[in-house]
């Protein structure tokens, strides 16, 4: 019965070989559909798995900003760098050092991440402190938030007490002076 065990050899070894191919044409079906998916991964949500821990940020208009950060919301996040909190647009951020390989997606975000940048600074005006607005051309002001609008801030900068209107577009961070 030497001819049996040869082609039941056989059929061991073919089943082998389209089991191999059925896995490798699985792995890349996973790897393509892996890459797929990566692409609805965002900025902010890899941001949000990394609450808690020390990065460095390139924000435009400021540079390296190294803090931990403790909050992020829609639109913006909140660094702790030693005595100083930072609120900075997400927009502003060009490159992250130490950021979670993990990501965070936006469904399992609190309802309190869904405030924008007003609420942000709205917290700042309410507190009364001095700060500096740091702009994305690189210029900064300081002084003291008085009112937040949908789109702009107001603040109250100088001896002379005069008033600058800043737009929400051209904010790159806000920096705590406490």
């Amino acid at each position: 019965m030497g001819w049996e065990d040869d082609l039941f050899a056989l059929f061991d070894d073919l089943e082998d070989q389209a089991s191999a191919l059925n896995a490798a044409e699985r792995m890349a079906h996973v790897a393509d559909r892996s890459r797929a998916e990566y692409q609805q991964v965002s900025l902010a949500s890899r941001l949000m798995a990394t609450v808690g821990t020390t990065v460095t940020l390139g924000v435009t208009g400021v540079g390296p900003v190294t803090g931990i950060i403790e909050r992020v919301a829609e639109g913006w996040l909140l660094v702790s760098a030693g005595d100083h909190d930072w609120v900075i647009d997400l927009g502003a951020v060009g490159t992250v050092e130490g950021a979670s390989v993990r990501s965070v997606p936006d469904v399992a975000w609190s309802p309190l991440t869904r405030l924008g940048l007003g609420s942000a600074l709205r917290r700042i005006a309410e507190a009364g402190e001095a700060c500096v607005l740091h702009l994305r051309d690189g210029s900064r002001h300081d002084g003291v938030l008085r009112r937040v609008g949908g789109d702009f801030c107001e603040l109250v900068e100088g001896e002379d007490r005069r008033t600058l209107l800043v737009a929400f577009d051209v904010l790159a961070a806000a920096q705590s002076r406490a």
